[in-house]
């Protein structure tokens, strides 16, 4: 199912609020308690290459991005 083709099927439900709450609550994405897309970098919200350690919650390349803004040194 395409993207305009959920346009559509809203625009018929508006009409019928009962049936427009079953079909959000049955279509809506679940609430997750574990696994990767519970993770996400907080400034650009990629789920992969997620560093949590210390508390930083970053993806890689953020991280590379703000390290000396944090605080940390490059090594050669």
């Amino acid at each position: 199912m395409t993207a305009t083709d959920y346009k559509k099927v809203f625009k018929q439900l508006k009409k019928k609020p009962a049936k427009l709450k079953k079909y959000i609550k049955h279509n809506s994405p679940k609430d997750r308690s574990c696994g990767i897309s519970l993770k996400k970098c907080v400034k650009c919200n990629r789920t992969r290459a997620h560093i949590s350690k210390y508390g930083l919650h970053l993806c890689r390349q953020c991280f590379r991005d703000h390290a000396e803004d944090i605080g940390f040194k490059q090594y050669s």
